[in-house]
């Protein structure tokens, strides 16, 4: 597990990984401080890595990276830390269009693909 704050490259992410999922590395965004969380079996983890590190809870969305998958589909908004009421958000997705353009501008920012 680890916290990105400066840009990537994703191939040396995917090749340096701790958790070797087969199609998917997860991340956990902080949409306020706009750094990522990444590598870990959990999002919880993650988010509770972020958590030690200051951020708050209502500003953090799971996601997964799906390398195999077309650019489109790169980002994968889903996550149980993402089910929310409180947050408007009542699945396991991230429903708000806006909430998903901004932690794909994030992601991009610091994972080049």
């Amino acid at each position: 597990m680890k916290i990105i704050k400066k840009a990537r490259l994703f191939n040396e992410i995917w090749e340096n990984r701790e958790v070797e999922f087969k199609e998917i590395i997860k991340i956990v965004v902080d949409v306020e401080k706009e750094i990522v969380a990444i590598d870990a079996e959990l999002h919880a983890d993650l988010e509770q890595l972020l958590l030690e590190n200051g951020s708050k809870q209502s500003n953090l969305w799971g996601a997964n990276l799906c390398p195999f998958k077309s650019e489109e589909e790169f980002i994968e908004y889903i996550s149980f830390i993402n089910i929310r009421p409180s947050n408007h958000n009542k699945g396991m997705y991230v429903e708000d269009d806006d909430l998903k353009k901004k932690i794909e501008l994030i992601v991009k920012k610091f994972i080049i693909k």
